[in-house]
């Protein structure tokens, strides 16, 4: 079993940065794709961005691209999201998510069922 824990939520006004990070613990080495969802009120769960933990295979969701960086240490079987340039719009729960034994795939990243584990959210709110 794998364990996600986020941290690094709050809020900003608009224009300013956050930075989130997940720590997995457990049994984590079967982790191959690793990355993060959000929520909206009222809105469906959404891939953010994730990376393949083996050939560090980055992909993000166009909203967010070239504002969002994520980044990953296999060592700590950490996975960070540093935010900049944020939006009132980017306002929402951010959710950690992983695979276990599948890479990160274009075609397949951003379906939520697809993953096996969860952390339990941090909030982000972007003022405007």
């Amino acid at each position: 079993q794998v364990q996600l824990v986020e941290s690094g939520g709050g809020s900003v006004q608009a224009g300013g940065s956050l930075r989130l990070s997940c720590a997995a613990s457990g049994n984590a080495d079967n982790i191959s794709c690793m990355g993060w969802f959000r929520q909206a009120p009222g809105k469906e769960r959404e891939g953010v961005a994730v990376i393949s933990r083996g050939s560090g295979r980055i992909y993000y969701a166009d909203s967010v691209r070239g504002r969002f960086a994520i980044s990953q240490d296999n060592a700590k079987n950490t996975v960070n999201l540093q935010m900049n340039s944020l939006k009132s719009e980017d306002s929402a729960i951010f959710f950690c998510a992983a695979q276990r034994g599948r890479f990160c795939y274009a075609a397949s990243w951003s379906v939520s069922s697809l993953y096996d584990y969860w952390g339990q959210g941090t909030q982000v709110t972007v003022s405007s």
